[in-house]
């Protein structure tokens, strides 16, 4: 299984990783770009086996050429390790790979599709490269899989039919606690995103009255920054400090514009939080009539939504049933139910009597 250390494939990785291990599966982590931390490296391996790879994650590129050598890689590994099947949490990692086993690729989000949703833009041409490798991979893989369908929808309106995609939502290892609440609205994210849409959080928090805490990095990789002026800004945290203030949270909002999936969504529900959500097709998709809704351009929209949930204790004490409620739909056991399903398929698939009789 293909991994980075930098977004949130790492937290994907973990968590089905732990859903697959209890299923018998053994795992090789294969990570590419930046190196782990000392922590997430403890945590891969209690799980699987880890070998970090000298390769650029394809949205942290300047060309094609920079992940030239990814496939290349990726297959040693298998062949190293002598792995039954491919997972691979970047298309552009499919894109021409050499390899006799089965091939899934996962799509958690991309530039195009980002760029269709934030900027709705088409990707620049600069980046146009992305786009041919993301399509060479969907093309490649034997099944692509999507943490949600408007993900999934997003992905066809911008690359056309993509064959084989079958949605399997994305899970968490967070348990679900009621613990004592303090009135305050709580929010994480890599906020140098531009999709995370911090800003009109931080906006928010000069209009209405509750306390705003933000935890995670204002500075990307390349030079992003987000500056927050009203926010109380915790910067990046380890994730078990990040899940404890999310405990104690009375509200948790994602600002998002773009969004596959979300999983701080799902965190803060089993975390007993009401949850104030943009108004995106994903969160729809995901959490309708189990939160607040607002107008993700909007900061005014923002607030009374919070304000409305800290004013009446009754009408967020029933969001938070209903959410957390809701959240056992996204189970550990779920996710890996359906992964395993489309494993054993494709293995059933590449196993053929033909391919027996040459063994």
């Amino acid at each position: 299984m293909t991994l980075d250390a930098v977004g949130g494939v790492w937290r994907y990785a973990m968590d089905l990783a732990a859903g697959l291990r209890c299923q018998g599966m053994e795992i090789v982590f294969a990570g590419l770009g930046p190196a782990p931390s000392a922590m997430q490296t403890a945590e891969a391996k209690a799980l699987g086996q880890l070998v970090w790879l000298d390769a650029p994650l394809d949205w942290m590129a300047a060309s094609r050429a920079e992940i030239s050598a990814a496939p290349a890689e990726i297959s040693r590994v298998a062949r190293d390790y002598r792995v039954d099947l491919l997972h691979l949490n970047l298309p552009s990692q499919a894109a021409g790979i050499d390899t006799p086993l089965p091939v899934v690729v996962v799509s958690h989000s991309c530039v195009v599709t980002w760029f269709a949703a934030v900027r709705r833009t088409p990707v620049p041409p600069d980046w146009g490269w992305q786009r041919d490798a993301n399509r060479e991979g969907f093309d490649r893989a034997n099944a692509v899989l999507s943490p949600s369908m408007s993900h999934a929808n997003a992905l066809q309106a911008v690359y056309g039919p993509v064959s084989r995609l079958k949605v399997v939502h994305n899970a968490s290892r967070v348990g679900s606690s009621q613990r004592p609440k303090k009135i305050f609205v709580f929010a994480a994210g890599r906020w140098w995103d531009e999709g995370k849409n911090g800003a009109v959080l931080d906006r928010a928090a000069a209009v209405m009255p509750l306390p705003v805490v933000m935890a995670g990095s204002c500075s990307g990789p390349n030079g992003q920054r987000l500056q927050l002026n009203e926010a109380d800004d915790r910067g990046p945290l380890p994730y078990p400090k990040t899940i404890a203030l999310m405990q104690r949270a009375q509200i948790v909002v994602s600002p998002s514009i773009y969004e596959p999936f979300g999983l701080t969504a799902l965190e803060a529900a089993r975390c007993g939080a009401a949850l104030v959500l943009s108004d995106i097709s994903t969160y729809r998709e995901l959490w309708d009539g189990c939160a607040l809704f607002f107008d993700p351009h909007d900061p005014q929209s923002l607030a009374a939504a919070c304000m409305r949930l800290g004013e009446d204790e009754k009408f967020c004490g029933e969001l938070v049933v209903r959410s957390l409620e809701r959240s056992r739909r996204f189970s550990l056991e779920r996710q890996a139910a359906l992964t395993l399903e489309t494993y054993a398929q494709l293995m059933n698939d590449t196993f053929t009597p033909a391919t027996a009789e040459q063994s």
